[in-house]
């Protein structure tokens, strides 16, 4: 198994286990919403109470939830791992780091936080946000949710781009590889002559030099058994 650096990108699949619905059904909707009418800076602006109140809810899901084996094997293998291990999400919940992850890389933001339009401050979000809540720094009622939209920049590009190049295994989990950027990562990793592994319930369409197929909680603690020997 990989002795140097591990880089790790998680989906929705991860964190499924803990009752937490992966981000777009079959129907194209998340949560009964359409992704246009919750996930867009220009859904913020035309409904930005719809909005509040459907992160809100996300938010209470996200609390209630409760990290399951994967979120916890992972945490063990960063920890005993004798290089560094990256562990990149593309999931707002905080299951990682309540599993006992630390320095957890949140490319598309985070429910528990809040983020200020106007000035950009964040924040540690309240359970019940809303639009007219004044930000803690400037004082404008400019609160939205700390999530990247859909046609807004992933966070903390620069840094994913490094850890890559730093890692000789590149490993998915749990996710659909079909939202960029996140999606060409691995192409990304192929292109270094980084060894990729996907770690799904089913098989995506990317390619991958090894795929492990079955339920996160069964495939994960298994794969990083099998690294820490």
């Amino acid at each position: 198994m990989a002795q140097g650096g591990i880089f790790i990108l998680s989906g929705a699949g991860l964190s499924a286990e803990s009752g937490l619905r992966t981000f777009r059904a079959a129907d194209g909707l998340w949560e009964d919403h359409r992704v246009e009418d919750v996930a867009t800076p220009e859904a913020f602006e035309r409904d930005p109470d719809l909005v509040q109140r459907f992160y809100n809810e996300r938010r209470r899901q996200a609390a209630e939830a409760q990290p399951n084996a994967a979120h916890k094997a992972l945490a063990r293998l960063q920890k005993s791992h004798d290089a560094p291990v990256y562990l990149v999400t593309q999931n707002v919940d905080d299951l990682l780091e309540r599993g006992g992850a630390k320095q957890v890389i949140h490319m598309h933001g985070a429910v528990m936080d809040a983020l200020c339009a106007a000035c950009v401050h964040r924040w540690r979000a309240p359970r019940e946000m809303h639009v007219t809540d004044p930000c803690p720094s400037c004082s404008a009622p400019k609160t939205r949710p700390d999530i990247v939209w859909f046609g807004e920049i992933p966070y903390h590009m620069d840094v994913i781009q490094d850890a890559i190049e730093d890692s000789d295994l590149f490993v998915s989990i749990g996710t659909s590889g079909t939202v960029y950027p996140a999606a060409g990562f691995g192409h990304m990793a192929r292109q270094l002559g980084i060894r990729t592994l996907e770690l799904n319930l089913e098989a995506s369409n990317a390619p991958f030099d090894e795929v492990r197929e079955g339920r996160a909680s069964d495939i994960v603690p298994a794969w990083v058994d099998e690294v820490l020997g």
